[in-house]
């Protein structure tokens, strides 16, 4: 055989197939092609090219193999789309909450209405009027912002009060009150006094001699206010409609109360006025069990409301709330069947501290109010 002569030579390849028990991709991030170095004479040497043949090959079956993400020959590197995948939501720490929209009501209608003594109402018909004003300038942006300014902002209610109704010129045109005192009821917490201040400030611009005395819960302040002692009390829809509802039909009636804040009312009023009461109108106010999150969670997952929640994080998520939440149907239960939320753990909190669990991460979803000053 010359020198110059190649003899033929058989390559055998042999395959071996064993079960894959992972395939990880990773991405090409450099490809490097050299020349075919050549023998003298410009020929390329057969047994190179013969290798460059199969190693090309190899290559191409490789990739091949590979597929596209999803396809089932890889997994694609997670993203920040977990939304649209409906994976597992991990907390998102943020300075800032925002409360997602309960979008099929599952909590009752709280919404703020002045509750009125029907005799007071009877003898000054100016009176229920010039407190529906109140209400028709309220909405929860601005019983948030109230709240953070006697809260927060460490203002008082008197303050308050007096500020917003000049704002919101709220002040009467005529003094129709001509003198007549009377007295604003207020629970034992901030809110309620405050609007107990806003209506008694809107009656003083209409004439009204008017004070507000803080009297407490609820079932010291309703007798004092059935009687005349009391002129009004800002209440909440649902949560009055319930209370009168036990009371008058017994502690087994049937809810009458719901998210719809109209049929709430019309409820309310024929119990109201069973009990010597009438009511105002409600507000858009409202001020009730509302599921918070922070705005760099919301943001990731491009969600603000609690179905859009549900589909974004179907694989599950943490819960924050008071230690009753998994048994309370408005709370844990509620948000499993009425959105089909899922919860991978949950943990019990003073409600004070919710939010500021929500804010550390140390859970992605909590029970706040909504008409909480830290909102604002």
């Amino acid at each position: 055989m010359s020198a110059r002569e190649v003899r033929p030579f058989r390559l055998v390849v042999r395959l071996v197939v064993r079960p894959v028990t992972r395939l990880v991709v990773r991405p090409v991030t450099r490809l490097v092609v050299r020349p075919v170095t050549r023998r003298p004479g410009g020929t390329v040497s057969p047994n190179r090219k013969r290798l460059a043949v199969l190693s090309l090959a190899a290559s191409l079956i490789a990739l091949a193999g590979c597929g596209d993400p999803g396809s089932g020959g890889g997994k694609a590197d997670p993203t920040n789309a977990s939304s649209a995948t409906g994976g597992a939501c991990e907390p998102v720490a943020g300075e800032q909450l925002v409360v997602l929209e309960d979008d099929k009501t599952l909590q009752n209608a709280d919404n703020v209405i002045p509750a009125v003594s029907a005799s007071v109402a009877e003898a000054h018909p100016t009176l229920v009027p010039l407190l529906d004003t109140v209400s028709d300038a309220l909405d929860t942006e601005r019983l948030i912002a109230l709240n953070k300014a006697v809260d927060i902002d460490r203002q008082t209610s008197s303050e308050v009060a007096a500020a917003f109704v000049e704002d919101e010129g709220l002040a009467a045109s005529e003094q129709s009150g001509e003198g007549a005192s009377v007295v604003v009821g207020a629970a034992n917490f901030s809110e309620s006094s405050t609007l107990a201040n806003i209506y008694a400030e809107v009656l003083r611009s209409a004439g009204y001699q008017a004070q507000v005395r803080e009297i407490g819960a609820r079932e010291t302040y309703l007798p004092a206010l059935e009687s005349g002692e009391l002129a009004v009390v800002p209440e909440y829809a649902a949560t009055l409609a319930e209370f009168l509802n036990t009371t008058v039909n017994g502690a087994d009636a049937e809810p009458v109360a719901s998210g719809d804040v109209d049929a709430t009312v019309a409820a309310l009023e024929p119990l109201a006025k069973e009990r010597g009461l009438v009511v105002g109108t409600a507000s858009a106010a409202q001020d009730q069990n509302a599921f918070a999150v922070t705005q760099e969670f919301a943001d990731e997952h491009g969600v603000t409301t609690l179905s859009e929640l549900a589909e974004a994080c179907a694989g599950g998520l943490t819960l924050a709330g008071p230690a009753e939440c998994p048994e309370r149907p408005f709370c844990q239960p509620g948000l499993e069947e009425t959105y089909g939320l899922v919860f991978t753990d949950f943990t019990a909190y003073d409600f004070a501290l919710i939010g500021e669990a929500v804010r550390k991460g140390e859970a992605a979803i909590g029970l706040v109010l909504s008409s909480d000053g830290s909102l604002g």
